[in-house]
């Protein structure tokens, strides 16, 4: 299963001006304060927005089944982003048969896009995880 969103990132700005308590009500803490150390926060949490939506998309979750923070982007050693699921997220993924996932983000100054691909039974299976070997 594969998600993929892009973010109009002027337009997120606009949003978070607009409304500046919609921050808490997607990101966690960890999200927010990693954003918050960067020169430009919006962009990295256009970027984490966008990779929220394609998780939903990869999970086939429309809007209200799983909150926004039971999807969270950590950083993984090395920098890399990871995907985390908590609550009803984590729950669709286990009943899908999802074992991990591989998520890549990219922003500029206008766009932030991401794609998210659900490994394991309801995914792509794990033996196949880096495209190369048999695939029979």
């Amino acid at each position: 299963m594969i998600g993929v969103d892009i973010v109009d990132v002027p337009r997120f700005r606009a949003l978070l001006a607009r409304r500046p308590r919609v921050a808490e009500r997607l990101f966690t803490p960890a999200e927010r304060a990693y954003a918050q150390s960067r020169p430009d926060p919006t962009e990295r949490l256009a970027a984490r927005f966008a990779a929220k939506e394609a998780v939903m998309k990869a999970l086939g979750a429309g809007f209200g089944d799983v909150a926004f923070k039971d999807t969270e982007v950590v950083r993984a050693t090395g920098g890399r982003p990871e995907v985390v699921l908590h609550g009803r997220a984590a729950d669709r993924a286990r009943h899908a048969g999802v074992t991990g996932w591989h998520l890549s983000l990219s922003h500029t100054a206008t766009s932030a896009v991401a794609v998210a691909v659900a490994v394991g039974a309801g995914g792509i299976a794990p033996d196949h995880e880096s495209g190369s070997g048999d695939p029979s």
